[in-house]
């Protein structure tokens, strides 16, 4: 397989790289949800942060990638074999299609398996390829309500279960969900809109210098893309060595009762529902400081985390037309004001 676009010569979109930074260092968050314009370079980023992450340390020859820490009773691979041999595997990055079936996405009964040997033998589907890596759904307010039913399931639980046609399969099915679309085509379902822990807004580029290089570097990545890669090897490797680095630290950042009463203070001025968005902006203000080499989360990580983690948790409010970012900044700014 061709490797991806080189995450680190993306022009511009730095918020949407630095929310697929921030759940890749912590991928507890949620996920990310990507709304904006065509074009924007959303799948392309979800391809070239996975080619920086560390590869996986993987089972061999298992269909789920189980880690070498993970429990061989919840996997149906590993809890049959008699050894476990360890190799390295890539992060994968799954797309799933909007026209894909339920069979597809959950796995199926194997029919050629079946016809010709009589066995009956598990199909993985689409959820165990993204186990421990990306689930990418493009055009995801398009997607079917029964699939989206079974993403909210699976999200929640971390594990997929199949029960049909005298199979009864559970394996892990742990990954990042990316949903990406247009607004404008359709709203997404209030259930799975809450289930992304972060949200970004993303545009064209308005400025003629930043086009202008954005369309130079996909040309020159198009003419020889093995040149392209090596003139930008150092500053892969940089942000990958900066990833493993904000993974390793990441539960050590202090996180304090100020800042705690700070982001629920946050949260109750901008009228969120329940407490998911408290502790998705407290794991992102982590992360982020997780990124920076700070040993604790302070003021600057809020402001920078809290339009990710709460724009898409705001109630509409028909007498403001602000946007929602300018909602959480205004809130921000007033609550570190008092």
């Amino acid at each position: 397989m061709a490797e991806p676009f080189p995450f680190t010569a993306i022009v511009g979109q730095s918020e949407m790289k630095q929310a697929l930074m921030v759940a890749a260092v912590d991928p507890r968050i949620g996920g990310v949800l990507i709304t904006g314009d065509r074009g924007t370079g959303k799948s392309t980023a979800v391809r070239g942060l996975a080619a920086v992450l560390p590869s996986l340390r993987v089972v061999a020859d298992c269909p789920y990638r189980c880690g070498p820490g993970d429990s061989p009773e919840c996997c149906p691979h590993c809890s049959s074999a008699t050894t476990r041999t360890l190799a390295q595997a890539p992060v994968p990055v799954v797309d799933l299609p909007l026209g894909a079936t339920e069979d597809r996405v959950v796995g199926a009964l194997d029919i050629e398996e079946a016809l010709v040997h009589g066995r009956k033998r598990f199909e993985p589907g689409l959820l165990a390829r993204a186990n421990r890596g990306f689930l990418y759904v493009d055009e995801v307010n398009l997607l079917e309500d029964h699939l989206v039913d079974l993403l909210l399931d699976v999200a929640a639980s971390g594990e997929n279960i199949v029960e049909r046609e005298g199979l009864s399969v559970r394996h892990p099915a742990r990954f990042v969900l990316i949903g990406s679309g247009n607004p404008e085509e359709g709203e997404l379902r209030p259930q799975l809109l809450d289930r992304f822990g972060l949200s970004v807004e993303v545009t064209s580029p308005d400025d003629i210098d930043l086009r202008v290089e954005a369309v130079k570097r996909r040309e020159a990545f198009d003419r020889d893309a093995a040149a392209f890669h090596a003139a930008w090897t150092r500053e892969q490797q940089r942000l990958a060595r900066r990833i493993a680095a904000a993974r390793k630290r990441l539960d050590a950042i202090e996180v304090t009762d100020m800042i705690r009463r700070a982001i629920a203070g946050l949260c109750i001025k901008l009228g969120t529902d329940g407490l998911r968005g408290e502790l998705t902006l407290i794991r992102a203000a982590r992360a982020l400081a997780a990124l920076e080499g700070d040993n604790a989360v302070a003021a600057n990580h809020l402001r920078q985390a809290a339009p990710l983690a709460l724009r898409h948790r705001l109630r509409r409010n028909p007498m403001d037309e602000a946007g929602s970012r300018i909602r959480v900044e205004r809130a921000l700014a007033e609550a570190w004001a008092a």
